[in-house]
């Protein structure tokens, strides 16, 4: 078959890939292109079924180590790939349900009122102001206060995380940026190995000090695995929520018939949510799979040890699912959309994302009721990442 190019880098792919995902999503359901000037090949899934499919199929695996185990072994993988979001049954049951007793339902609805009071002041610091830059001051530092917080995680070292967690997530051919990602991790992985020691010492009311207790028939998370789940934590616990904030009113600015109607009736908020993480959401790939043995998927010859990356953002755009899906539509019934992922690596955090953005967003209309965007859309720059879809910054008059 014909392997197509895409250049997921370039300026123009992230100004509208919704352009492009439209072109090929109906001719190439599940296709082979390179990747940026041709330097990788991958499988990727357009289509939703296409998407669904590969999300839910166990001979796409996420550990590396299976595929390559000459290449790959535990000491040479980053840290965050020892997290559950990177390995297979039976380990990856087996991390989720030693982490998932921090987010159960009980424990994330008793975050709502101090989400709300972070929303809250944050708002109040933007008062007096005629124009912000919405992601430093309102996007960014909610879900990463209530992040830390739920951690333990010091004040004083929530910019840190954020320059760590920006390294991790972008990607650049710049000579320089495996220096500065190499330097980031090194500090990220020496701050991780205080902080734990501390917490072992003098344990708190906090996830992390409860991670490094925890136990399941005997079980607990090794000091790798720790690693991975504060890394994993940190980055999805902040960066996708960061995105879903800043997309969703960019979404809303954009479309001022359904800002007006989320403002007249802010009891839209929670189904607007859903919508907005369908339409433009904060994660536009999945994280990396390979085939686990070769194998035709979808009239396609997959063979053993290929890379396949699922579009997120152009399955929860398709026409064969989603009505006028290039439409906002904040009443749109129940979505089936993708944005957390499907299947056993669906994000264990989702209700805590969808939550912030309900409480973020509300907060904001209520107290900027006039905000606007202060950039023609051509202006704004979105980051260069294989898995998160954001802007770079986003100025808004505020009155």
């Amino acid at each position: 078959m014909t392997t197509m190019p895409m250049d997921l880098f370039s300026k123009q792919f992230h100004q509208s890939p919704y352009t492009y995902y439209k072109e090929i999503r109906d001719h190439h359901p599940f296709a082979k292109v390179k990747i940026h000037n041709g330097i990788a090949h991958s499988w990727m899934a357009f289509s939703y079924e296409a998407a669904e499919a590969v999300l839910r199929d166990e001979r796409f695996i996420k550990d590396m180590r299976t595929v390559f185990p000459d290449d790959v072994t535990a000491e040479n993988l980053t840290p965050i790939a020892h997290s559950m979001l990177f390995v297979d049954p039976p380990d990856h049951r087996r991390l989720r349900s030693l982490v998932q007793r921090g987010f159960t339902p009980k424990k994330i609805g008793r975050l709502r009122g101090r989400i709300e009071e972070i929303a809250q002041e944050q708002a109040a610091l933007m008062h007096g102001k005629e124009q912000i830059e919405f992601i430093e001051a309102y996007a960014f530092p909610i879900p990463i206060i209530v992040i830390c917080e739920l951690l333990g995680i010091p004040s004083e070292d929530r910019l840190d995380f954020q320059r760590w967690s920006n390294v991790m997530v972008e990607v650049s051919d710049e000579p320089s940026f495996n220096e500065e990602f190499e330097t980031a991790m090194h500090e990220f992985h020496h701050y991780l190995e205080q902080l734990l020691e501390a917490k072992r010492l003098q344990p708190k009311e906090d996830l992390l000090s409860e991670l490094i207790q925890v136990e399941e028939g005997g079980d607990r998370l090794t000091v790798r695995e720790l690693y991975g789940v504060i890394m994993l934590l940190i980055v999805a616990g902040h960066e996708t929520t960061v995105n879903l904030i800043a997309n969703g009113v960019l979404a809303l600015l954009t479309h001022p018939d359904q800002f007006e109607q989320l403002k007249k009736d802010p009891s839209l908020t929670s189904q607007a949510i859903e919508e907005l993480l369908r339409y433009n959401g904060p994660v536009e790939f999945s994280t990396d799979r390979w085939a686990r043995e070769s194998f035709e998927f979808m009239g396609q010859q997959v063979k053993k040890g290929d890379h396949v990356l699922v579009s997120l953002a152009s399955a929860d755009n398709d026409p064969n699912v989603f009505k006028e899906p290039e439409k906002l539509d904040i009443t749109r019934e129940k979505s089936p959309h993708l944005a957390f992922g499907k299947g056993i690596h669906f994000c264990l955090g989702a209700p805590l994302a969808r939550l912030e953005g309900e409480i973020a967003i509300r907060v904001l209309l209520e107290a900027f009721p006039n905000l606007a965007l202060d950039a023609d859309l051509p202006e704004l720059e979105w980051r260069q990442s294989l898995i998160i879809r954001g802007l770079k910054k986003l100025p808004i008059k505020l009155r």
